[in-house]
């Protein structure tokens, strides 16, 4: 690491202490009477079912008997809105920090680095840890701040996380995962055979998802049975993968329904049976999903401008690319000194392609959350966003803008929010919960404070707000 590099470092770390002192506190809120103490003999367990579209709760092909029951016996929302894109990192991270994604830094599951020319992923945790890239406080740190343990299992953004007590990496190399996993923890879960040596293994096998959540499952009953956590974040992934190449509401998709919702009831029995009566539940998730049979190719459109030049079936140069988010995709301008003029020009072309919805310029991105690219330079300098049945690709190949997708129908996210099928599932059921509660949209920056008022801790300076409605 060079000088800069630590002392950029050493102030990130020091700035993010200041912030994380300021978000958290334990004295009276203007939404409270007297003073709140943190919970200590409490434990809140939140799992993003990565995926799950609010609609399934209302589908009767869905089976659900968990997830729905603790519907009907707490509270849910209609709805939950997500970030912009409605993609894994920037919603996993809203729902931790209570902040859309222009503030808390992770804007996509991937961005395109100007100076480098090349695409860098934020998804799976290969590059960054989680203080290098989450810019605001996080529920965890707020509760571990407040004296409370935490714990996550495969949460994404949170590697190498500080202030989680019990942790393993949304990562798939193995020797990765392990280096940035809790390591005395590890030590735990190979003793009782709970063989997290297969992450790897699973990940990469065409049917990984369902070994990979029973796996994060037994890690979740370890992990509350031997130290007893007051915060237990957990993502189960299948539902995500199976969705993406069957579509959702395929046959596949209700088999997954079951199969999570198996998953959910493990970890419930595991909580309700060392902290009976003290356990709040909460099921979420990231975004809902959209079946698709169409594709845009906005890179053909930024080579036919002359924005792309090709050599054969490779791209040359770049004066702009795309960089798909499934249902969305960030459009970048090379050119600082003509970035307007092509930002503009671009827009109107856009506009009149088929399958396009909406295309957010820069004055709109704080409507949608996002950041502008001159105070994050990761930012796109224009996002289009897709109707349902199509789906973003970055291809350059060819001259047709939109192509039939081959191999039937298949599913994504991504999209803006607004739109009614990617809204999020959102459950909460048991200890401060009250029953029948019913709320007709929420939205995901309102996970954080939420959960840290059921911990007896207030979270400031959220995007964000406690949904007294749902609590008693």
């Amino acid at each position: 690491m060079t000088r800069f590099r630590f002392l950029k470092s050493l102030l990130a770390t020091l700035c993010f202490a200041l912030l994380a002192g300021c978000a958290a506190t334990s004295t009276k809120s203007p939404a409270t009477t007297g003073a709140l103490t943190p919970a200590a003999d409490r434990l809140v367990v939140l799992i993003s079912v990565d995926g799950l579209a609010a609609y399934y709760l209302d589908d009767p092909l869905a089976d659900m008997p968990t997830i729905k029951r603790l519907a009907r016996e707490g509270a849910h929302a209609v709805g939950m809105k997500c970030a912009m894109p409605s993609v894994t990192w920037p919603t996993h991270t809203t729902m931790a920090t209570g902040c859309w994604a222009g503030r808390h830094g992770v804007i996509g599951n991937s961005y395109w680095d100007r100076e480098a020319g090349k695409s860098v992923p934020f998804i799976p945790d290969p590059l960054f840890d989680k203080d290098e890239i989450v810019k605001v406080p996080t529920v965890y740190d707020v509760v571990h701040r407040a004296g409370l343990k935490t714990a996550a299992i495969c949460w994404p953004a949170s590697r190498n996380a500080k202030t989680l007590d019990w942790t393993v990496p949304d990562i798939f190399p193995d020797d990765l995962f392990q280096k940035c996993a809790t390591q005395s923890w590890l030590t735990e879960l190979r003793k009782e055979n709970i063989p997290f040596w297969m992450q790897e293994t699973w990940c990469k096998a065409a049917t990984g998802g369902p070994m990979r959540d029973w796996l994060y499952a037994r890690m979740a009953d370890q992990v509350i049975r031997k130290h007893r956590p007051n915060l237990l974040m957990v993502h189960l992934i299948e539902a995500d993968h199976v969705q993406h190449a069957h579509g959702p509401k395929s046959a596949e998709a209700y088999w997954v329904c079951r199969y999570e919702d198996d998953r959910v009831r493990d970890i419930l029995n595991a909580a309700e049976a060392a902290f009976p009566g003290r356990v709040t539940f909460i099921v979420a998730s990231d975004h809902g999903f959209n079946p698709y049979t169409k594709e845009i190719r906005p890179n053909v459109k930024l080579k036919q401008a002359g924005l792309i030049k090709m050599e054969g079936s490779k791209v040359a140069s770049r004066q702009a690319t795309a960089l798909s988010q499934g249902g969305s995709t960030f459009i970048y301008v090379m050119d600082k000194e003509r970035r307007a003029e092509t930002v503009a020009k671009l827009a109107e072309e856009f506009r009149s392609v088929e399958g396009i919805e909406v295309v957010i310029e820069p004055k709109d991105y704080a409507k949608f959350g996002l950041v502008t690219a001159d105070k994050d330079p990761r930012m796109g300098d224009l996002v289009l966003g897709a109707k349902e049945d199509y789906a973003f690709s970055d291809s350059a190949a060819g001259d047709a803008v939109v192509v039939p997708v081959s191999g039937g129908v298949k599913g994504t996210h991504g999209y803006d929010p607004a739109q009614k099928k990617m809204r999020a599932t959102f459950v909460a059921w048991g200890a401060g919960i009250r029953s029948g509660a019913k709320l007709p949209d929420m939205d995901a920056t309102d996970l954080a404070p939420t959960i840290a008022r059921l911990l007896g801790i207030n979270m400031i300076g959220t995007d964000g707000k406690v949904r007294e409605e749902i609590l008693k």
